[in-house]
């Protein structure tokens, strides 16, 4: 229901009664600097700001809270920033993954805790999209997403560089011995040359599109660089609609439904989405009570093409080409008779009416669905004796000859053991080996780290290959590629299937039947089985000890179990409040 009266703002049980422990916040308002009238009966804003000098991806960020103040102030709002955990995906070791639960957590207890009427959620580095969506939705308040944007391509040498995709080429022709230092210390410095996400496809571009393809963003935002005037355009619009939300009493619970989690879905198999699109969807999904599963996403990717022709699933376009194509808009426009047009979004409109007018300027970039990249989405879901609960694997991104492939395993049980076998050139390994990684999932890992798109051996790299089928129970980045099985479920680390496999073991991957198996005899697994024990806890104490305790599986969206809305707790504020 719409508010009339300043008095219903949730800010106004602050600074509204006239009582000690009201005289006591606005006076310390005062001592701020302001006055009565800067901030009674107005919606007070949060800006919540994911910055950090370590954070690459968001060093625009102090600009654009300024563009996003001045939209509020125009609105008639009060804004305030309000900083959250940065969890940068560069510099966070043992892995971003590990903290995407700490920063929802802390989002919904900022949000919770302070005089805020609504919030604009700034994110866009791969955790911080997912991580402060999901704590928003549990909080419940009038939210915007909006997203820092990607990156300008990048270039060496008259090349075009994609961030992520072409780190990943170029250092395995530098293990082949045919690239020199010079050339390397080129690429990096021009592989990442402004602020914002990577400009590939990856988990950061997929997330910020999913944010809007659930109805989160203003219309178009997730497309524009970082860099654009366009960007600071967008970033008052936010401040000024969020003002607006908070009056309607627009809250997440009428944004993210079924329907919206499914245009997010469709919208990521038609993008050539990150294989890490899985497990924060089906978090953000359960977050707002939505029984959202890999089997809904499976389904999805049978039937939706992807048309999007962005590396890596694509073969030569970066986003900047995306958007100046027509950007999200124009592929959901093309995409509107598989989506629920209905479906509510932060506008206060509906989707349909969001993407009418939006035009494709590049059939090329954004395909018809008459030409996809791929007919099928981006994603495909394995099941077997292997991953009993599921496996991911991008078909769009690597050779159609692993699409049927048997082969013997050489499996490693950590990453430094694997990294010290594929550098030795005597290492005895063929190209239809399966390379296999264990130990590297929630809790093994820990924190799901993106290994998975495991280095090639040296061995092989030198005879010319640069592709061969890899399998764990880790992650990849959104822009790595190859013919990578990734999050293995039940992981190896809890005594999954992964933990029973030995070198030498066959490997059979059938994609089109959707199965991944391992060709062991069921009394040689249970033998093993029997003779399994379950490696020692990574954590003793800290946020990591309660990861460990409460962290679900990679198939469940490795939310906290106590977090999730069908866990069965309330996300309503307690009386006390």
């Amino acid at each position: 229901m719409a508010k009339t009266d300043p008095k219903d703002l949730r800010s106004a049980r602050w600074f509204a009664p006239d009582d000690l422990r009201s005289f006591g916040h606005r006076s310390r308002m005062m001592q701020l600097g302001y006055a009565e009238e800067d901030f009674r009966d107005k919606p007070v804003i949060g800006i919540l700001s994911t910055w950090s000098e370590l954070n690459t991806c968001h060093s625009h960020f102090p600009d654009r809270v300024r563009d996003v103040k001045r939209g509020v102030t125009q609105a008639g709002g009060f804004a305030v920033e309000m900083p959250a955990l940065s969890v940068d995906e560069s510099f966070t070791k043992p892995s971003s993954m590990l903290y995407r639960n700490l920063l929802a957590i802390e989002t919904e207890e900022i949000i919770r805790s302070h005089p805020l009427d609504g919030v604009v959620l700034m994110g866009g580095c791969d955790k911080t999209t997912p991580g402060l969506v999901m704590g928003a939705i549990s909080a419940g308040v009038p939210m915007i997403y909006l997203p820092a944007g990607p990156m300008l391509r990048g270039n060496y040498a008259g090349k075009v560089l994609g961030s992520g995709s072409d780190a990943w080429k170029y250092w395995d022709e530098r293990r082949a011995g045919n690239l020199d230092e010079a050339e390397w210390i080129g690429i990096q410095g021009g592989i990442a040359r402004s602020a914002g996400t990577c400009m590939t496809m990856g988990t950061a571009a997929t997330m910020m599109a999913l944010a809007e393809a659930l109805g989160l963003t203003l219309p178009g935002a997730s497309s524009i660089p970082a860099v654009d005037s366009g960007h600071q355009r967008m970033s008052a619009a936010c401040g000024r609609r969020i003002v607006e939300m908070v009056w309607e009493d627009l809250t997440p619970d009428r944004i993210v439904t079924e329907a919206a989690c499914r245009n997010a879905a469709t919208v990521a198999m038609a993008t050539g989405c990150s294989t890490n699109a899985v497990v924060h969807l089906i978090a953000i999904a359960r977050r707002a009570g939505v029984d959202l599963d890999l089997d809904d996403l499976d389904d999805l990717g049978r039937a939706t093409p992807l048309i999007a022709n962005i590396r890596p699933a694509g073969s030569t376009y970066l986003m900047e080409d995306f958007y100046y194509a027509g950007g999200l808009r124009a592929l959901m426009r093309q995409l509107l008779e598989r989506l629920d047009g209905s479906a509510l979004t932060v506008t206060g409109k509906p989707v349909s009416a969001n993407v009418e007018g939006a035009e494709v300027y590049n059939d090329d970039v954004i395909r018809p669905l008459s030409n996809p990249v791929y007919q099928e989405g981006s994603l495909a879901v394995l099941r077997g004796n292997l991953c009993p609960n599921g496996a991911v694997i991008k078909p769009a991104a690597c050779d159609p000859k692993f699409y049927v492939h048997e082969g013997p395993a050489l499996v490693f049980d950590s990453y430094p053991e694997m990294k010290a076998a594929v550098e030795d050139e005597t290492l005895d390994v063929g190209p239809d080996h399966v390379m296999v990684l264990r130990n590297a999932g929630p809790l093994g890992g820990p924190g799901f780290p993106e290994w998975g798109m495991l280095p090639l051996p040296k061995a092989l790299l030198r005879q010319g290959h640069r592709d061969m089928l890899r399998l764990s129970d880790a992650r990849m980045s959104g822009t790595s590629y190859g013919a990578c099985i990734l999050h293995v479920a039940p992981e190896s680390f809890v005594g999954g299937p992964l933990a029973l496999l030995k070198t030498g073991d066959t490997v059979r991957l059938d994609l089109p039947n959707r199965r991944l198996d391992m060709l062991v005899g069921e009394d040689e697994l249970a033998r093993r089985r029997a003779a399994w024990t379950q490696p020692p806890a990574r954590f003793e104490r800290g946020y990591g000890y309660m990861f460990s305790q409460h962290v679900t599986q990679a198939d469940q969206g490795c939310d906290f179990d106590f977090l999730q809305s069908d866990f069965g707790r309330s996300a309503g504020e307690p009386d006390i409040f």
